[in-house]
């Protein structure tokens, strides 16, 4: 019979790194981690069906990701018709006024992020989403009433710092409330609402453009329209709970009991116990740690350390791709290569990434977090590159749109062949890059430093999606070889992003988050753990 061995935290639920701490489990307990990663020690909530109140509230929270996706996306379309209304006599809007304009968003994103773990810890993971939709709202409307640039800067920022708080928050909300079997397709799900939010802009932005509205209305209209899902989200969210997890590090065990037993559906009152036994593990009631404190447990633990550097790794990795480079200015690009109508061209991009992400959504549980990576990341790279060759057929004309808009077909065979390209790009990242860091974040990381761990990740992908942002079009239009320089660059970071997953990523599909720790602190996920 097999018998398995677990770490056993310490009385202020850290690792000792220098004793092991080893506990022998019962012998018909299977090995923690074997070949596929997927026999940890089985409890009352490993179960193959989850009930219908976990999908409730992972669509109820996966709002926040349709509002990632519209204001990350709406800009795209706005940027076409935004530069008359936001021009003075002195001063016309120029390419650096809209690479400032779309990189705000990522800034202020970027605050957002990091700040957001610190207060999850806080206030609770369900009052952050709450401050992310107070902050999608006053974004939203800000810019419909810009007149400026500086007011836009403004106004888009304030989406940014909502962006960021709800790109962290959602994903340790759905995943601190998941079972084990389903936390990656539950997350997945926050993923597949933001492609969702990115395939509805493209939409609007067809359907409010001239002649529906002025193009003075029409930019104002599709980005005002994104406080209306928050306001309905911040309506929604009353009648959710809280994770057991954070009520339990705040010794609220009564609570905890209530949410899992409502969240589960079919357990027992002894299930019940035992799933709680199982997080108090890994769980430590002392939330008096300061934030000097908490810097110390997150890099002088090793566990903690390669946790934040495996997530840190992977998020730079989603932007340093180049792949927001297309969200942003996807309809720029095609105008800029004579497509008569660019938006409705870009949402070739936001359809592919939808369904790519359903098909993710599918496997994630399946197939395993590092197959997929190791699928995704080589196949962007070929993509990235299939494009470069399509881009050195194509002269660009002019990142001006609105002289590119006065062109009323493109007979250049290479155009729809770049469209090709650029959608198996877009689905091999959807498939792996586009949606695992999000579920790396928030199940790498202990209790007691998860909402730090969480923000210095989700702050590195918008400091790389910042970069990204602000010198795409001034790269597009400087840089030596162009668009086809640029994307041979992306193809390269990919490759290394390869090698990189290769060495450090373990796979984790099936285990409980606590597992995960002990996972980690062992080393980098090699000895019998990796999946090849």
């Amino acid at each position: 019979m097999a018998t398995g061995y677990r770490n056993i935290p310490t009385d202020d639920g850290t690792y000792d790194e220098d004793e092991e701490r080893l506990a022998i489990l019962p012998s018909s307990t299977e090995p923690l981690i074997g070949d596929d990663g997927d026999n940890g020690r089985k409890g009352p909530e490993d179960g193959d069906k989850v009930g219908l109140w976990i999908w409730l509230l992972t669509v109820s929270a996966g709002i926040s990701g349709l509002l990632f996706g519209y204001d990350t996306a709406s800009i795209s379309a706005a940027l076409l018709h935004l530069a008359p209304s936001l021009s003075t006599p002195d001063h016309a809007v120029t390419t650096w006024d809209k690479s400032l304009i779309t990189s705000s968003t990522s800034l202020g994103a970027l605050i957002g992020g990091l700040f957001a773990g610190l207060l999850a810890d806080y206030m609770g993971r369900k009052g952050v989403i709450y401050v992310a939709d107070v902050l999608f709202v006053a974004g939203a409307a800000w810019q419909a009433l810009s007149n400026s640039v500086g007011a836009m800067v403004i106004g888009r920022t304030i989406v940014g710092l909502g962006v960021g708080v709800g790109s962290l928050i959602v994903p340790l909300y759905i995943s601190e409330l998941s079972p084990p079997s389903h936390r990656g397709r539950l997350v997945v799900i926050n993923v597949l609402f933001i492609t969702f939010g990115q395939l509805i802009a493209y939409a609007l932005g067809i359907i409010l453009s001239p002649p529906t509205l002025s193009q003075n209305a029409s930019w104002r209209y599709m980005l005002g329209l994104g406080g209306l899902p928050a306001g309905l989200q911040a309506v929604i969210m009353i009648f959710m709970p809280e994770t057991p997890r954070w009520l339990l590090q705040h010794s609220r065990r009564d609570e905890a009991a209530k949410v899992i037993a409502k969240v589960y559906g079919n357990l027992t009152a002894r299930e019940v116990d035992q799933v709680i036994a199982g997080i108090e593990t890994g769980v430590s009631a002392d939330t008096s740690d300061t934030l000097t404190e908490k810097f110390k447990l997150l890099f002088s633990i090793g566990g903690n350390r390669r946790a934040l550097t495996i997530s840190c790794l992977l998020q730079g990795l989603q932007q340093a791709c180049g792949f927001n480079s297309l969200m942003y200015f996807s309809a720029t690009i095609f105008s800029m290569i004579g497509f008569k109508n660019p938006t409705a061209t870009a949402m070739v991009v936001a359809g592919t990434n939808m369904v790519a992400t359903a098909v993710a959504f599918n496997l994630i549980d399946r197939l395993g977090r590092r197959r997929i990576l190791l699928l995704s990341v080589p196949g962007m790279a070929i993509g990235l590159l299939l494009c470069a060759i399509a881009f050195s057929h194509l002269p660009m004309l002019t990142p001006d749109t609105t002289t590119a808009l006065s062109i009323t077909t493109t007979t250049n065979p290479w155009s729809p062949i770049l469209i090709l390209f650029m959608a198996f790009y877009v689905a091999s990242y959807a498939l792996g890059i586009g949606a695992i860091p999000w579920v790396v974040q928030s199940e790498f990381f202990p209790m007691r430093v998860r909402g730090l761990g969480t923000g210095m990740a989700t702050t590195t992908n918008w400091i790389l999606n910042f970069i990204v942002g602000a010198s795409f079009l001034p790269a597009v239009e400087f840089m030596y070889g162009g668009a086809v320089g640029l994307f041979v660059f992306y193809a390269l970071v990919c490759l290394a992003g390869t090698v990189a997953v290769w060495w450090t990523y373990p796979e984790t599909k099936g285990l409980r988050m606590e597992e995960i720790e002990e996972v980690l602190r062992e080393g980098w996920g090699s000895a019998g753990k990796r999946v090849d």
